[in-house]
């Protein structure tokens, strides 16, 4: 973080894509309207997820591959804060950075473009480069088809829109954070499609030795919002590499009580055939998250599921 003519500039790391860059002005907004001496400024970086489109995510590394080299950016100092997607970041956070703050979450759900759910026909093919939708939503509809999706979110929605497809599934958030709303036909509920962890969040990571950026990024932290993330990182750190299972997780602010989380999981065959959900609350999101995972794979039965293998 410079500083200049009494103006601060903080340089944030994000990937080049409309959304990344569209959420990192909602922080620009943020940080500058909260600090009139800060300027905002970009740093745009292209990760590994972003060089390879067309390939199956799983099959490069997964989670992790969106954030690696944005994260990178600022632990060598080019940038100061880095910009996540928080569905995007691994459970553990890298050496000699700190997630800092949790803006205020978006729509956390999953929206459908193209037919709403009921609409669609026996037979109908639903896009999603997630086994985690495609696990929900053939456990409801096992007559649908189902094909992979990768690419920038413009060309995923133009698939159901010249009817390469009948419907293709996307973040709600996404969506409305790039204008988009007039194109959702359904945003599924959480009961119909449990959301990934950390979907509709916005993570701010800085280093962990730069308390002058950290002050300013604490102020744009939603305490809730923050306790909410870490129950569903916690809750995917638990599962562990020995889980291959589709994974999906929202955590909540129990009714009436400011003190409390409820955490909902899910776990399910690739095939939809068994999803195995399980509902817990608590004070402490990392203990929360923990015992969900535990209770899901031990007391629920997901340990015996064919796609379950021992780390």
């Amino acid at each position: 973080m410079s500083t200049a003519g009494g103006t601060r500039a903080v340089r944030l790391a994000t990937r080049g894509s409309p959304l990344a860059l569209a959420q990192t002005a909602i922080v620009a907004g943020l940080l500058e309207a909260q600090d009139r001496s800060v300027r905002a400024e970009r740093v745009v970086v292209r990760t590994e997820g972003d060089r390879r489109v067309d390939e199956d995510l799983e099959r490069i590394g997964g989670q992790g591959v969106f954030v690696k080299e944005v994260q990178a950016a600022v632990l060598d100092g080019r940038a100061d804060v880095a910009v996540h997607s928080a569905k995007d970041l691994p459970p553990l956070t890298p050496g000699g950075l700190v997630l800092v703050a949790v803006p205020e979450r978006a729509d956390p759900r999953d929206a459908l473009v193209g037919a709403p759910l009921d609409a669609l026909r026996a037979g109908a093919l639903v896009a999603t480069g997630s086994a985690r939708r495609r696990a929900q939503l053939a456990s409801l509809r096992p007559d649908l088809g189902f094909v992979g999706l990768r690419g920038n979110m413009a060309r995923r929605l133009e698939r159901a829109e010249d009817g390469t497809v009948a419907a293709v599934v996307a973040a709600a958030a996404a969506l409305d954070r790039l204008g988009w709303q007039r194109r959702v036909a359904q945003r599924l509920s959480s009961t119909q499609c449990l959301p990934q962890v950390g979907q509709g969040a916005i993570a701010l990571e800085c280093r962990s030795d730069d308390a002058r950026c950290r002050a300013l990024l604490e102020q744009l932290d939603v305490r809730d919002e923050h306790r909410a993330l870490d129950a569903e990182r916690a809750f995917l750190g638990a599962l562990g590499a020995g889980c291959t299972l589709p994974a999906g997780a929202l955590a909540r602010v129990a009714p009436g009580d400011g003190s409390r989380l409820e955490l909902e999981g899910m776990l399910a065959t690739g095939d939809g055939r068994v999803v195995v959900r399980a509902k817990l609350s608590g004070n402490d999101p990392q203990a929360l998250g923990r015992a969900l995972a535990l209770h899901l794979v031990h007391d629920c039965g997901a340990s015996s599921l064919p796609e379950w293998a021992e780390a």
